[in-house]
């Protein structure tokens, strides 16, 4: 049906256009004189061209995308260069290209599309490029790119999309936030060591008398055949700074805020040699283990530099619900904007079990502490349970701080 609708359409301008050279002509037959004649002359020009643009095949376009890079960080500023092509150099007075990309790319742009209007002329290859300033955190698809050309008089248009796909992902920023294994020493008396203490079987600094409850496996042989007397190895003792960061996605104004904190800490905690992994709690739950090294925090920034707030309910309730499973000797550290009663009764059953817990609450450039939240830090503090408020642009002494306390 809508083939049949374009059809009369293309019909109906082509009659409409016979009609205007059959009136010009026939306005100089009748009329005569160099005027009339000069009309109909100018005229035909414009009516062949016309007649040329709707014989012209708008498939002659061919469009590629190029960016320097594929990864970004938020905040920096993308180049996007668009190269038309085409075979045939027929004459395009104008042609309007659009480039379809997801809107989240003009999060905080000053343009909200990228759409231009150029004048190809007989060239066969024509380049355009344009900006965005200041990226967003995401992964941000470019699909299709829609041209539109037509001749002077609007009576024929050509409009065709071409499918080009290119995807860019753009990490979050990050701040420098110097990273110190916490000490959990707190000012309400209560005590929860963060700093575990253990046996590093690689590395045995002596031997000792045996005594019940060592392990096999730690028996010094070679003395027991010399003295027929049963002797275990002593280990060096080592601490363990293991951290796992659990990600608060409940929908929040805050929550770039806090996913520029957490891959700021992430990236700080794995640089001091140290060991870190993830729970990204939203609608649905993701676990990365606690690893180091580059392949590691690549890996978590990819998933922060896709994550989205979408969680459909509070941390506490979830926390209440499902839990986590972790490392028994590592530090956790909960990244959240909202503190209620159910997160911080949930928060201290994990301090209960001898593990180092801090919650970061992370808060927007000049937003104030409600009454309400003073009340809860007392409360949290009073169950041994540290909370450290964070305010935007200054991330940096988050660990510091929470060292002294």
């Amino acid at each position: 049906m809508r083939k049949k609708l374009q059809l009369v359409k293309q019909i109906g301008k082509f009659l409409l256009l016979l009609i205007l050279i059959a009136a010009t002509f026939s306005y100089a037959m009748f009329q005569g004189g160099f005027v009339s004649w000069f009309l109909f002359y100018s005229f035909l020009p414009f009516a062949l061209y016309s007649v040329l643009i709707s014989l012209y095949p708008a498939s002659d376009l061919f469009v590629e995308r190029s960016f320097k890079s594929s990864e970004y960080k938020a905040g920096d500023e993308l180049k996007v260069t668009l190269t038309i092509s085409r075979k045939i150099p027929f004459p395009l007075f104008y042609l309007v290209v659009d480039d379809i990309v997801t809107e989240s790319i003009f999060y905080r742009a000053s343009i909200q599309r990228a759409k231009a209007m150029i004048n190809p002329g007989f060239r066969k290859r024509v380049t355009i490029t344009y900006y965005i300033k200041e990226l967003p955190r995401g992964e941000h698809e470019f699909t299709h790119v829609r041209f539109k050309t037509g001749d002077f008089f609007g009576i024929f248009e050509k409009e065709i999309t071409v499918e080009c796909k290119n995807t860019i992902l753009v990490y979050p920023s990050f701040v420098d936030v110097p990273y110190r294994p916490l000490e959990n020493r707190y000012d309400q008396g209560m005590t929860s060591s963060s700093v575990k203490i253990q046996k590093d079987t690689t590395m045995a600094t002596g031997v000792r008398e045996y005594t019940p409850g060592d392990r096999f496996s730690w028996i010094h042989w070679k003395s027991f055949a010399r003295t027929n007397q049963l002797m275990t190895k002593e280990f060096e003792e080592r601490q363990s700074h293991d951290v796992l960061i659990v990600l608060d996605r409940e929908k929040s104004p805050a929550f770039e805020q806090m996913v520029t904190f957490a891959a700021s800490a992430i990236r700080s905690i794995i640089k001091k040699g140290a060991q870190v992994g993830l729970v990204s709690i939203g609608e649905n739950h993701i676990f990365y283990p606690i690893r180091s090294g580059e392949d590691q925090q690549q890996q978590l920034l990819h998933h922060l530099a896709k994550v989205r707030d979408n969680s459909p309910f509070a941390l506490g309730k979830v926390l209440q619900g499902e839990g986590i499973n972790y490392q028994q000797s590592a530090t956790v550290m909960f990244v959240t904007s909202r503190l209620s009663k159910s997160l911080i009764g949930s928060v201290n059953n994990y301090a209960k079990r001898n593990t180092s817990v801090v919650v970061f609450l992370i808060k927007e450039r000049g937003d104030l502490i409600s009454g309400e939240e003073h009340g809860l830090i007392a409360l949290a503090g009073s169950r041994g349970v540290w909370v450290k408020v964070c305010y935007e642009g200054n991330f940096s002494t988050a660990f510091s701080e929470v060292k002294r306390a």
